[in-house]
């Protein structure tokens, strides 16, 4: 029996995605192999790198003037990828915390290069996001990053930063995909697969061509975006398995509506459960509202010692990972793009039936 599953990461997929890798499973094209087992330098498998990188360039209208490349290494390797990439050991980088992977970032960017908090928002505890006003940017700066959306703590920006000259790098994991975006605004765009692309093991990383070129010679080879623009992604082997769910997971949202459509379903979905939470005097979502997450939604409920009972009856009912992060407790609900309207609608049923009998 399909369960609905609010894991952060790795995610629900689309559940037509999975049938037909399913179906593809042991007999890819009637090629008598699975996908997994053929080259990736052959024709077949360029043929679904191909197709995978047009439909995510089609869904995103990413210019011609970005590369879009298909990596290993996680989001968690961009940290180190970014600055060796972009920067020189001189450098000055601007990075605006917000919480977890802002933390996490600004941790590895400080092996290579100079960095500057442009803003922190540890007052809070990470509950809000800075005011545009308030960002203390440095002039010349080689780049600025943010975390659009931050997974742990379910805090999103409403805006995008304006950087100016300086090229804007965005951690988009738990946001790609989720509604339309103008490409052009960043220099470098980033995602780990496994919350709205598909599989764990994959990253996408999107970069302005005028960006390619500053590597660092100390560089290793498979983070080294120039050598892997070249090569198509194939400097080494690819997660080949992975790079084909991803692009059956773009052919799934495009046949939804695309990032329009995908955008209404997931502002709907977000609605309900925060006016759920809003509406109880049972639950509560810590978040400043201005900039909750449409794709992470974490709750406290008023009686903590029933954490444990309320995570078990929701499993038993068929909702499960809603444990909140174990560096911040409570419960977290993960509505990506492949959670189904249906799914938040049980979620807060239950919800409610839980207040009932222990409220």
């Amino acid at each position: 029996m399909r369960v609905f599953n609010f894991a952060a990461g790795p995610a629900t997929l689309p559940l037509e995605v999975l049938e037909q890798a399913r179906e593809e499973l042991t007999d890819w094209r009637g090629c008598g192999m699975s996908v997994m087992e053929i080259s990736h330098r052959s024709k077949a498998f360029v043929s679904v790198a191909e197709e995978a990188e047009s439909l995510l360039r089609e869904l995103m209208g990413i210019p011609d003037s970005y590369r879009v490349l298909f990596l290993q290494g996680g989001a968690t390797g961009q940290f180190a990828a970014v600055p060796l990439n972009l920067t020189r050991p001189d450098s000055v980088v601007d990075y605006i915390n917000t919480g977890s992977w802002s933390k996490k970032a600004i941790a590895e960017a400080k092996q290579y290069c100079r960095v500057n908090i442009a803003a922190d928002e540890a007052e809070s505890k990470y509950t809000t996001v800075p005011d545009p006003a308030a960002l203390k940017l440095t002039p010349g700066a080689a780049y600025v990053h943010y975390t659009p959306n931050e997974t742990i703590g379910g805090v999103e920006f409403p805006y995008v930063p304006d950087t100016g000259d300086v090229p804007l790098v965005a951690d988009m994991s738990s946001t790609i995909l989720s509604r339309p975006i103008d490409v052009t605004k960043f220099g470098v765009i980033y995602a780990g697969a496994q919350k709205n692309i598909g599989p764990s093991g994959l990253c996408v990383v999107i970069v302005r061509e005028d960006l390619l070129g500053r590597v660092r010679p100390e560089t290793p080879s498979i983070l080294n975006y120039t050598a892997m623009a070249k090569d198509g992604s194939m400097l080494n082997t690819p997660p080949t398995f992975a790079w084909y769910i991803a692009g059956l997971v773009f052919k799934w949202i495009k046949a939804q509506g695309g990032l329009a459509a995908m955008a209404e379903r997931n502002r709907v979905k977000a609605e309900m459960l925060y006016r759920a939470i809003d509406e109880s005097g049972f639950y509560r979502n810590p978040v400043a509202k201005n900039c909750r997450s449409w794709m992470n939604v974490p709750f406290t409920l008023a009686r903590p010692e029933l954490d444990k009972k309320f995570l078990e009856e929701a499993e038993a009912a068929g909702l499960t990972n809603l444990a909140g992060h174990r560096s911040v407790g409570g419960m977290r609900a993960s509505i990506y793009n492949a959670m189904p309207p249906e799914g938040v609608d049980a979620l807060i049923a239950f919800m409610r039936e839980f207040e009932r009998r222990y409220g």
